[in-house]
C-alpha cells in the first residue's frame, strides 16, 4: 500500500545526517579561580588536572586511577577511579571571629584537628602545608593574616626576636618607586639633569 503524498513527502524529507544537535553532552570545563591584585601571587602553580581542588582545602587530595580485579568466573580488570571525599563543612576561625562554609576532605579536616584549628593549619609557613594549601587555602591564609589578632602576634614575635617593624603601606610604595627609578637609571645611563645655580660672584 502506498503512502499518501504528503506522508511520503515528509519521511524523504528526514535526513539522520544532516541534523545537528543544538546542545552538548560533554560537561564544561571549571575555570581557575582568579586572585585579586591585592593578595601576593600563590607561589605554585594551580591544580589543572583536578580544577576542582581550586575551590577548597582537599590537602593534596586528587582523583585516583586504577583496576578493579574480578575474582569470579570471568577474571579480568576493568579501568575504574577513586574521587576524594569532599564535604562542605562549616569551621571555625578565631581570626575572623566567623564561620566558615568550606569544601574540604576528610583528610584535611584530620590535618586542620591536628594542628589545632583552622587558623593554625593555614599559618603553617612549611612548603609542603603551602602546596597542599592551594589556590583557595592560599587566599584564605592572606585574609586570616590581614586581621588584627594576628597582627599583633606578628608584632609580640617581631618584638621578641628583636626584629624591627616592616614599613607601612606608603612607605613601601616609596621605596619601591625609588628602586625601579634606580634601576632604569642605572640600565639607561640617563640621570635628571639639574640647573646649574649662578652667584652674583661668578659674573
Amino acid at each position: 500500500m502506498a503512502l499518501p503524498s504528503s506522508l511520503s513527502s515528509a519521511f524523504r524529507s528526514l535526513s539522520l545526517t544532516g541534523s545537528k544537535r543544538s546542545f552538548s553532552t560533554t560537561r564544561p570545563t571549571q575555570k581557575l579561580p582568579k586572585m585579586p591584585d591585592y593578595i601576593p601571587p600563590y607561589p605554585y602553580e594551580p591544580n589543572y588536572m583536578f580544577r576542582q581542588s581550586n575551590t577548597g582545602l582537599y590537602g593534596g587530595a586528587t582523583i585516583q586511577f586504577g583496576n578493579k580485579i574480578s575474582q569470579g568466573r570471568n577474571e579480568g580488570k576493568t579501568r575504574r577511579f577513586w574521587k576524594p571525599n569532599v564535604r562542605r563543612k562549616k569551621m571555625w576561625s578565631e581570626a575572623l571571629q566567623q564561620f566558615l562554609f568550606i569544601k574540604l576532605t576528610r583528610k584535611a579536616l584530620r590535618t586542620i584537628r591536628k594542628s589545632g584549628g583552622l587558623d593554625q593549619y593555614l599559618l603553617d609557613d612549611r612548603p609542603a602545608r603551602i602546596k597542599e594549601l592551594g589556590v583557595f587555602g592560599w587566599k584564605l591564609r592572606w585574609q586570616v593574616m590581614q586581621t588584627d589578632k594576628i597582627q599583633e602576634q606578628f608584632r609580640q614575635e617581631r618584638k621578641r626576636l628583636g626584629l624591627p617593624e616592616p614599613p607601612s603601606f606608603e612607605e613601601w610604595v616609596k621605596q619601591k618607586e625609588s628602586e625601579i627609578k634606580a634601576q632604569v637609571e642605572k640600565d639607561t645611563n640617563i640621570k635628571e639633569i639639574t640647573k646649574p645655580t649662578y652667584n652674583e660672584k661668578n659674573y
